[in-house]
């Protein structure tokens, strides 16, 4: 992949809790691959359609409770938005305040062209890494984190990327996972692959077919009760894993809560959740090799 442009327009923009740096990387005429949308993108409710460019909105780890993680994270949206307010920002202000660096990712939505988001996950990856000693990071303990579409966004970096990008760990949450027809969230395939798409095609972008004994530890997280992802997507994900050896997983299914509904502050599990990921991410290593 080519290196991501030298430098990147810098803007800093303070929130309640933290200073956050957005990061321009690149947009479709200076990427390696265009997504072919002419743009202009648009915000409603939040949610960003037809994006054309990628931006890194970096949530720093508050100074006294710094870790050293970092986590790259890739809001969902079915390939159609970008869910940016509930699953960038929120994420962001919630990790940083407990020590852990964010990378939230508005990624270009595919448009039927399936590598455009994993080249823009692949770059927020080698952006953080090759910045690390500004944020305070440790380059061996940078991971991945998505939710709905985003998950299969951050499955395909876990699964897909050369192992010397990959990140160190992924966090799933609700995720997109398999194309197999009665399991799949067909809009999200439909937006990634087209509707033109072949077997071969959804059997490449099936993630449990790509799961290897390389791939890092994962936590995946969903409700019982989700009706729009369904459940079977992370169980096939976690037997891909447990089948080929991969160390230090875990799945974790919650009775209710539905699809996307961790930050919906009148959902019972929203704590337990929470307190989930950080108990995981605390069992990781210090370190790890990349």
């Amino acid at each position: 992949m080519k290196r991501l442009l030298t430098l990147v327009a810098l803007a800093a923009t303070l929130t309640a809790s933290a200073q956050v740096k957005v990061v321009k990387l690149w947009d479709n005429a200076s990427a390696p691959h265009s997504n072919e949308d002419a743009g202009p993108q648009k915000e409603k409710n939040g949610n960003l359609y037809n994006t054309v460019d990628t931006e890194l909105f970096i949530y720093p780890a508050a100074p006294d409770k710094a870790t050293g993680q970092a986590v790259v994270i890739c809001p969902g949206g079915g390939y159609r938005f970008v869910s940016m307010p509930r699953e960038g920002h929120e994420v962001g202000e919630w990790l940083s305040a407990e020590g852990i660096t964010v990378v939230a990712l508005k990624y270009r939505l595919p448009n039927g062209h399936c590598q455009v988001p994993l080249e823009d996950a692949e770059a927020a990856l080698r952006y953080i890494r090759d910045h690390a000693a500004e944020y305070g990071v440790d380059p061996s303990r940078v991971g991945i984190m998505g939710f709905s579409a985003g998950g299969h966004l951050a499955a395909s970096a876990a699964t897909m990327l050369p192992e010397e990008v990959r990140p160190a760990f992924a966090v799933l949450v609700s995720p997109v996972i398999t194309a197999e027809p009665g399991k799949c969230h067909k809009g999200s395939f439909d937006n990634l692959l087209g509707t033109d798409r072949t077997a071969g095609d959804e059997a490449q972008w099936s993630l449990q077919n790509r799961v290897t004994a390389s791939t890092p530890p994962t936590l995946l997280l969903l409700a019982d009760d989700d009706r729009t992802v369904p459940p079977v997507n992370s169980t096939l994900f976690y037997e891909a894993l447990k089948r080929n050896g991969v160390k230090g997983c875990s799945l974790r299914i919650y009775p209710s809560g539905g699809h996307g509904g961790g930050f919906t502050p009148d959902r019972i599990y929203r704590t337990a959740w929470r307190a989930d990921v950080l108990d995981w991410l605390g069992t990781l290593p210090n370190s790890a090799s990349h």
